[in-house]
């Protein structure tokens, strides 16, 4: 079995980390739909149902109570006027688990969000690029012959 050429793509993979470009306009209403259908998605995942999750946001902001209709309203794309505040959105996200979230908020930013020990990852990498760029330096100062002035 030969060895793949390491320069050949494989146009089935995708990045774990994408590489994304900021965007120079918002649209708000793709953001807004966007948004609403992946907090849906983190409720259909979610072991919780609705009114569990509601009440562990309210419990998060510590509010007597969060009703599932607000819920469902922060959900729904139809409803246009009822955006979720940012302080709302990290309860809907600790309520959830869905840390995936945060990733769909910053996207746009060309930003691409690390969780836990990939930063660690992201961190390993970027020495090791480092690494190999101080090799590279070391190679072309030691290629030619140091002769010293010195001791003549």
């Amino acid at each position: 079995m030969t060895k793949p050429d390491p320069f050949q793509m494989d146009f089935f993979e995708r990045p774990v980390f994408p590489v994304r470009v900021p965007v120079n306009r918002i649209d708000l209403d793709r953001f807004r739909a966007r948004i609403k259908r992946a907090m849906a998605r983190a409720i259909r995942e979610c072991e919780y149902d609705r009114p569990t999750i509601a009440a562990r946001m309210a419990h998060y902001l510590g509010l007597p109570n969060l009703n599932k209709s607000t819920l469902d309203a922060y959900t729904a794309e139809s409803r246009t006027t009822h955006d979720i505040s940012l302080v709302r959105f990290s309860a809907f996200v600790h309520a959830t688990g869905a840390t995936w979230l945060w990733d769909e908020v910053v996207a746009d930013n060309g930003a691409t969000l690390l969780i836990g020990d990939e930063a660690r990852w992201a961190e390993i990498a970027r020495l090791r690029e480092e690494q190999e760029r101080n090799k590279a330096k070391l190679r072309q100062l030691t290629a030619a012959p140091i002769q010293s002035m010195r001791g003549r």
